[in-house]
């Protein structure tokens, strides 16, 4: 498996470059929140791996903090005087307030083809509700009646200031950074009951974010970034955003066109090949199979698939 994760935290040796100005250990450019649900609080992670305390500093990473130029401000901090954490603390989702959680459907090519659909001549776009969105190793639950529980790893975009009405050359100036996202998905209630996608998206825990937002300093190029999920520690999905139809600095333009983009809004991009629907004969999640995924160099999720 690509990147390495030591515990739950990266020592500081991903693809990003890190370039800084910053005081004690560096500019950091990983950004998360740890604790109980419904009561994170911010944190950054140093050029050591090491877990460092933000709330004395700002009250969460949400809204105006989420601006690209505030995330530089606080890379730049002594890391040296902000509060270690110690222990195993529970990851949560790396931004909170997320008004809007945009997926966008068939965005890569090889996943289109492997589920025999044609290349959409336009984003395809659906709504996961926010609800879904819970931490990246927290337990997936697989909701009642469910029979085709899937799995998707996905590249999010996190938006960082309001955006309406963008150019595609404009768009990156937008976006707060990056993150993995694991889009699960439930194929009998998104395709063979009516209606929209929306209902096969958004069950509780079927939107696994983080383990952190990397802003795109530590992220030069969105569109070369591999992908992978196993299950039961089989591959199943190796991939990369490289056979992505429509790029992430297209799609915030393209969706600024039909909706204001906010602070905190994320943009889960789609999937490459090798979901269990496309598999012959299908394959899906069942209590007690463990997922890992990561997308490189924007951290690795674990979880344990549970019956709701």
């Amino acid at each position: 498996m690509p990147s390495t994760v030591v515990g739950r935290y990266d020592k500081g040796k991903g693809k990003g470059k890190g370039k800084g100005k910053g005081k004690g250990k560096g500019n950091v450019m990983k950004f998360l929140r740890f604790g109980t649900p419904g009561s994170e609080k911010p944190a950054l992670i140093d050029t050591d791996g090491t877990l460092r305390d933000l709330s004395g500093e700002i009250a969460d990473l949400s809204g105006a903090m989420l601006d690209p130029m505030k995330l530089t401000e606080l890379a730049k901090l002594d890391t040296n005087l902000l509060p270690a954490v110690s222990g195993n603390p529970r990851l949560g989702p790396p931004v909170a307030g997320t008004g809007k959680f945009i997926c966008i459907g068939l965005n890569y090519s090889d996943h289109a083809a492997e589920t025999g659909a044609i290349v959409p001549p336009e984003p395809i776009i659906f709504m996961k509700a926010t609800s879904a969105i819970c931490g990246p190793n927290d337990a997936v639950h697989i909701p009642r009646g469910s029979t085709k529980t899937d799995w998707e790893v996905e590249l999010g975009v996190v938006i960082g200031r309001t955006a309406k009405y963008v150019t595609e050359a404009e768009a990156p100036g937008y976006v707060a950074g990056y993150c993995t996202v694991h889009d699960v998905s439930e194929r009998a209630f998104q395709i063979e009951h009516e209606g929209q996608w929306t209902k096969g998206k958004s069950a509780d825990t079927f939107g696994p974010i983080g383990p952190w937002l990397v802003t795109p300093d530590d992220v030069p190029n969105p569109q070369n970034l591999p992908m992978w999920l196993t299950v039961n520690g089989k591959k199943m999905q190796d991939g990369s955003t490289n056979t992505m139809i429509y790029s992430v600095a297209f799609l915030v333009s393209y969706l600024s066109r039909f909706m204001s983009l906010q602070p905190g809004d994320i943009i889960s991009t789609g999937t490459p090949p090798g979901v269990g629907m496309g598999m012959s004969p299908p394959r899906y999640l069942a209590p007690g199979d463990k997922v890992e995924l990561e997308v490189e160099g924007l951290g690795r999720q674990q979880q344990t698939i549970t019956q709701d």
